[in-house]
C-alpha cells in the first residue's frame, strides 16, 4: 500500500506545493498529490499549478493571513524556481 509520502516521493512538487493545491480545491493532499502531478505534465498545467498559489495568497491575504501570505510566498518562489515553464507574466511580483 502506497501512503501520502511514497506518492509526494513519486511526483515533481513539494509537499508544500502539493499542500496548497489541496486547500485551494478542497480535497484531501493525497488526491492534490495525483492532481499535481497530471497538472505538472500538460501543456498549460504549470501555468495553472501557479495560478493556484496565486489564488492561494491573496485568500490567505483577504483573511488578514500574513503568516499564511508568507509561507505561501515561498512555496510560490520555490514552484517558479523549479518549474520556470511557463509565461513570464506569472511572477512572484504578482503575489
Amino acid at each position: 500500500m502506497l501512503t501520502l509520502q511514497d506518492c509526494i516521493g513519486m511526483c515533481e512538487l513539494t509537499e508544500e506545493e502539493i499542500k496548497a493545491i489541496a486547500q485551494h480545491e478542497h480535497v484531501p493532499e493525497i488526491i492534490a498529490a495525483e492532481l499535481g502531478e497530471y497538472l505538472i505534465h500538460c501543456e498549460n498545467g504549470v501555468p495553472h499549478l501557479r495560478r493556484i498559489i496565486l489564488d492561494d495568497i491573496e485568500e490567505a491575504r483577504s483573511h488578514g493571513n500574513d503568516k499564511e501570505v508568507e509561507r505561501l510566498r515561498k512555496v510560490l518562489k520555490h514552484f517558479i524556481a523549479t518549474h520556470p515553464e511557463g509565461p513570464k507574466s506569472l511572477s512572484t511580483a504578482e503575489a
